[in-house]
């Protein structure tokens, strides 16, 4: 299929792309790695009066370490950051994640801003983006702001970015030393758009946990920290059953969607299966880096 007419623009500024889509009054799309947006475009499910390529704008493709934060640029594509040393070094939960976004050529085109400024709720890097506390910067006619993760997404492909802001930057805290992390996810095949997916980050040690971190995607309209069950690892510690009572609630917290996918009792459960799994690898890991 074919794509409806728009106009298309590529401009070299930051500030132009922003007047472009205030100028067009919300009608506009921001186009940059194009993975998700071209297929929405060929099968009509957007039709909007213009497209703003961010490629020949200059400087958003960095990965850099700025005091303890990994600051990734919008246009930054995927398999960058998939084998940048930085990301592996202090993100390494993002790296993992990467690998299952997905295939390689998505990921060579696909980008770390379109991917989250997109909000698929069964896509990989906001739920990692919720994991670790991670916030974006967006300039729009009225400058720069910073949002965090929590306040980012808001519900299916939707987000709290107005309609003439850009999303330019990802910035997210280098990961604690020695942290436990995992992500299981379940779909149909290797690739998909997953059905649920978990992400997890526990700190401390063999005989507590300091600090837990467990989101999901693909459960409701918008990654998800499930928080009842965060608490009952900082109480309980690592140990077998406080991992089974963690999952337990975390399966009787969340409120799954049905679609042709998946039930809301396949994903309810899907939730309980895979948080069980990311959690006791990120706790093994974290003993064993401890001992280590």
């Amino acid at each position: 299929m074919k794509p409806p007419k728009f106009d298309y623009h590529a401009p070299e500024q930051l500030d132009q792309a922003v007047q472009l889509l205030d100028c067009n009054e919300g009608s506009a799309r921001v186009l940059s790695g194009g993975q998700s947006l071209i297929p929405m475009l060929n099968f009509r499910l957007l039709s909007p009066a213009a497209l703003v390529d961010l490629r020949r704008v200059p400087g958003l493709a960095e990965i850099r370490l700025d005091e303890g934060t990994i600051c990734i640029g919008a246009m930054t594509r995927q398999r960058a950051a998939e084998n940048s040393e930085l990301v592996a070094r202090h993100l390494p939960l993002m790296k993992e994640a990467l690998g299952w976004v997905g295939h390689l050529p998505t990921r060579s085109r696909g980008t770390i801003g379109g991917s989250i400024a997109h909000a698929d709720p069964s896509a990989e890097l906001p739920m990692v983006l919720l994991a670790l506390d991670g916030t974006v910067v967006a300039h729009g006619p009225s400058g720069r702001r910073s949002i965090a993760a929590d306040d980012l997404f808001s519900s299916f492909f939707s987000t709290t970015l107005a309609p003439a802001e850009i999303l330019t930057e990802v910035r997210i805290p280098v990961m604690a030393a020695r942290s436990g992390f995992a992500v299981e996810e379940y779909a149909r095949r290797r690739g998909d758009f997953a059905i649920v997916g978990i992400a997890a980050v526990l700190e401390g040690d063999a005989s507590g946990c300091t600090r837990a971190r467990l989101t999901t995607a693909g459960v409701g309209g918008r990654p998800l920290r499930l928080r009842a069950a965060e608490s009952l690892l900082e109480k309980n510690g690592l140990g077998t059953e406080s991992i089974v009572a963690a999952c337990r609630t975390a399966m009787e917290t969340v409120e799954p969607t049905s679609d042709p996918g998946a039930s809301a009792d396949f994903r309810r459960h899907l939730t309980g299966v895979l948080a069980e799994r990311a959690l006791t690898r990120a706790a093994a890991m974290l003993l064993e880096n401890r001992n280590g």
